[in-house]
């Protein structure tokens, strides 16, 4: 019990510092694992993310948008908390729906890229792709999309022709399908150029269910190639920092990359693709719906290296950084192997490779394991350290 004048948290960082000084004094000054510094870690950690969701700001920040724990509160605690409802509570990329025999897809999305163009796309194929994409990786077909512009007062018409061509484009090398949509336009100031939301259908076969929350122990966890083209690029593009390096945004649609991996593996339990907050967010999706743990290995997480350079040099972690044509696999052991060439055998997924296990313990915790040898924790992000990428 703590004295009168002490919180319950000053007791704890009495009794951690405690700690801390007998691990020194007998020469081990890293927390070890099993110790009880860790489980207390641990369990103040879990505390914390069962506790029901509050947004603790009087208004939005940036930080609500960048795909970290701002982001995650902001969904839980307005948002699902308002709409609750058994297609929207699994807090997937794109909901199921039963509409008469047959089983659809629906996702949507908005994009406020800057710059609008960019090496290795535009805002336009970024529409397309990233919409395609949310459709596949939740086992669908993509169809049919729709598209929403709004538009600031004195935007040039060469450049809305341009964006509107590579959306076509786009959508003919997806084969899909643009047959709905909508324009809108603000005064100027009001807004950044041209932002564009979409919404997209897909048709789900009979039997397809995938979901982070069917993650198992044992499973294996495979991204599909090198990580962080796509945010690298944009910060680069800005022309806001003195760093060079030559990089492309690796916008792609997944639908043929996907059909290819679902046919060959049939044990493939969940599919994400990781754009706004890279694969450490989807990591963290994975452990926390499954109640789970996830073991990845630094060194096996493929990322080119121009964009290991930049990111070092901009003070970020390309686990976290955008990716808008890369995803995420969980796939059971059995089925691993398979998988794996799946992916390797499609042009989008030659680099693929296996990244980390999931693990029984600790569970909704991810764990890197480092170059050095030893474990780290990868946590949502916190605040706003990256700029508006997609």
């Amino acid at each position: 019990m703590t004295a009168p004048h002490e919180s319950p948290a000053a007791g704890w960082v009495q009794q951690a510092l405690q700690e801390h000084e007998r691990f020194e004094h007998h020469g081990s000054p890293q927390p070890l694992p099993g110790t009880v510094r860790e489980e207390l870690v641990l369990e103040r950690i879990d505390r914390a993310r069962r506790a029901r969701p509050r947004v603790r700001e009087d208004r939005i920040t940036m930080s609500h948008g960048a795909g970290g724990k701002a982001t995650q509160t902001l969904i839980e605690a307005v948002f699902l908390d308002a709409f609750r409802n058994p297609a929207l509570e699994p807090l997937e990329d794109a909901a199921r729906l039963q509409v008469g025999g047959a089983r659809l897809a629906l996702t949507t999305d908005s994009y406020v890229v800057s710059p609008l163009f960019f090496p290795g796309g535009d805002i336009g194929d970024l529409a397309v792709n990233g919409t395609v994409n949310d459709l596949s990786t939740a086992g669908a077909v993509p169809l049919y999309l729709s598209a929403g512009f709004i538009l600031e007062e004195g935007f040039g018409v060469a450049e809305l022709t341009r964006i509107v061509a590579s959306m076509q484009a786009a959508a003919q090398r997806a084969g899909v399908q643009v047959v709905t949509g909508d324009t809108k336009v603000v005064q100027k100031g009001k807004a950044d150029g041209c932002y564009i939301n979409t919404a997209g259908v897909g048709l789900l076969a009979p039997g397809t269910s995938l979901g982070v929350a069917q993650a198992r122990p044992g499973d294996v966890i495979l991204v599909s190639g090198p990580i962080g083209d796509h945010g690298v690029t944009i910060m680069l593009a800005r022309g806001e920092l003195d760093i060079e390096a030559d990089v492309c945004s690796d916008t792609a649609p997944l639908n043929g990359l996907v059909a290819d991996l679902l046919a060959a593996a049939p044990g493939v339990r969940a599919l994400r693709d990781a754009t706004r907050g890279g694969v450490a967010t989807i990591l963290n999706e994975i452990a926390a719906a499954a109640g789970v743990g996830v073991l990845v290995i630094e060194d096996d997480i493929p990322v080119r290296p121009e964009v290991r350079g930049a990111a070092e040099l901009l003070g970020i972690d390309p686990m976290y950084v955008a990716c808008e044509g890369r995803l995420v696999a969980v796939v059971s052991p059995d089925d691993a192997s398979a998988a794996l060439a799946a992916l390797r055998a499609h042009s989008q997924g030659a680099e693929a490779a296996v990244i980390g296990t999931v693990t029984e313990q600790p569970p909704g915790i991810v764990q890197l394991k480092t170059a050095f040898g030893g474990t780290r924790i990868v946590d949502l992000l916190v605040g706003d350290p990256l700029p508006r990428i997609c």
